[in-house]
């Protein structure tokens, strides 16, 4: 079964660049660049309300302060240091590459499972490190990290892969600490810990329905900013890596969806956060999609054969469109005013002088793609009757599963991971995600060689017309504002592929001539 049956595939399996937080070549289809969303919505769970919108400054608990309270476990650092900076730097997730790290700080640790004095089995520890690296401002707090170390005495040469490293002096010292994920042992201990919910020091576990026991577990390893385990094909639990204070859109949609009845994005079972200093997101169960392909897999197919992919594009409008009825009948719709579209102009007008800067082929286009921004600067000056609301953020086909009985599911409501979580959580113009899975199609064309570009086309007005079908309003009826997100997101293509696969460079480009020709 493939790996992607799942309703969270951490990295999607295709060509388009995606937003991660990691620096290497993503292998998500048709995935978005790094762009808005705000705190305008009320946090959509029952359970634990968002913290008031902020920078996670006050999460740090550094040990080079001395004003800084002491926090449980901070005697470990010291001597965990010199490991974390060897191996998390390397991990896919980890956020700064290209940078050293200076110094870790602890913002909390809990023992989940006792170290044995006797060295018997496992320990697990989990801990919220902060990365300090050079660059920012000297009071800035760096990257807030989720690890779950294992501790054990002897590693045994199954667990060879994950070690981290032996611990040299500290209250730990001679033991050997490892990425527990990968220990079915510690993995089977976060499934109890969800079937018996509550606070466990500052972490705190929810559910929404009981979650069974003697699911054999196993750690998925097509991922990128996160980590996925799945339980016996039953459920798949998704650890975020990098986290922000608040409730994680991943968390917060998909629970607002699931009020709503809407069946298109498989509800969450359960979650767990830590509570202090601040509520943050750590990890959601949900549903595992057994038998379900993703959009990027059977389109590449359908090219491969030279099929029709029209029913699916049309069947993948509708269930997009669903979704976003179902969000803007659960969260608020303000109108998308002349503040809200100047804020949205600007950003896209930075972002293209940026990207121009960097990668001179896109120069002689910036008068055009300027122009399709301006366009709706324009329309902003008058009553549009547009509104925004909450939207998944980082639509593609990767982000898509079709189970054997031809239903859509939408998956991975994080958002851009790379993004600050007040700007995830932002309301939108829907037709940002329509954007982003034309560009997809686009880019699932180009992966075929020869070029299919009528084979984009077809898919892209069938897309179109299926969304049209349960919206009742075709997202090409606003073609300003459709054409200014596509070419939002084509820029970061171009600044993407120039950077980490110039083979890659012609696809976006292609897009950013059309785009610039049509401003004309």
């Amino acid at each position: 079964m493939s790996e992607a049956a799942s309703t969270r595939v951490a990295t999607s399996k295709s060509n388009t660049p995606s937003e991660t937080t990691s620096t290497t070549t993503s292998t998500g289809a048709g995935a978005s660049p790094p762009r808005r969303t705000s705190p305008e919505a009320d946090a959509a769970d029952s359970v634990t309300a968002a913290a008031p919108e902020q920078t996670p400054g006050n999460l740090t608990a550094d040990q080079s302060d001395q004003s800084a309270a002491p926090v449980p476990g901070a005697e470990l650092l010291p001597s965990l240091a010199p490991l974390l900076h060897a191996w998390l730097p390397g991990q896919r997730w980890f956020a700064g590459k290209g940078q050293p790290v200076t110094r870790f700080s602890l913002v909390s640790m809990t023992e989940m499972l006792p170290v044995s004095s006797a060295g018997t089995g496992p320990g697990l520890l989990h801990l919220l490190v902060r990365a300090h690296q050079p660059g920012l401002p000297a009071n800035a707090p760096g990257d807030c990290y989720q690890l779950l170390l294992g501790v054990r005495d002897t590693l045994p040469p199954r667990l060879a892969a994950a070690r981290i490293g032996q611990l040299r002096d500290g209250p730990l010292a001679g033991r050997t600490v490892y990425e527990g994920l990968h220990d079915p042992r510690v993995a089977e201990l976060l499934l109890e810990r969800f079937r018996c919910p509550g606070a466990l020091g500052p972490l705190r576990f929810g559910q929404t329905a009981a979650v069974p026991s003697g699911l054999t577990p196993r750690m998925l390893d097509a991922e990128q900013s996160n980590s996925s385990l799945v339980y016996g094909d039953s459920y798949i639990l998704k650890i975020f890596r990098r986290v922000f204070p608040g409730t994680n859109p991943d968390l917060e949609l998909p629970l607002a969806l699931s009020r709503e009845g809407c069946g298109r994005v498989p509800a969450p079972v359960a979650w767990f956060e830590a509570t202090a200093p601040q509520p943050v997101t750590l990890g959601v169960l949900q549903p595992f999609l057994r038998g379900a392909r993703d959009g990027w897999q059977l389109a590449l197919g359908a090219l491969a054969v030279g099929t029709d992919f029209l029913p699916e594009a049309r069947a993948l409008g509708r269930a997009t469109a669903e979704v976003h009825l179902a969000l803007a009948a659960a969260l608020p719709t303000p109108p998308l005013d002349r503040s809200r579209t100047r804020q949205l102009v600007e950003g896209m007008t930075e972002r293209l002088e940026a990207a121009a800067g960097a990668v001179p082929a896109l120069v002689p286009y910036v008068p055009g793609l300027r122009a399709t921004f301006d366009a709706v600067a324009t329309l902003g000056h008058g009553d549009t009757g547009w509104s925004v609301q909450r939207v998944h953020g980082d639509l593609h086909l990767g982000q898509a599963l079709r189970g054997e009985d031809g239903f859509w599911s939408l998956i991975d409501f994080e958002g851009e991971p790379a993004r600050p979580l007040p700007e995830r959580r932002r309301p939108q113009p829907p037709v940002r995600d329509v954007a982003g899975m034309l560009r997809s199609f686009d880019y699932a064309a180009r992966s075929h060689h020869p070029w299919n570009a009528e084979w984009a086309t077809r898919c892209r007005a069938a897309y179109c017309e299926g969304y049209a079908q349960a919206a009742g309003t075709d997202p090409r009826s606003r073609p300003e504002l459709l054409r200014a997100f596509e070419t939002d997101k084509a820029v970061y293509e171009v600044l993407y592929e120039a950077r980490n696969r110039p083979d890659w460079l012609p696809v976006p480009m292609a897009a950013i001539q059309r785009l610039a020709a049509t401003a004309d």
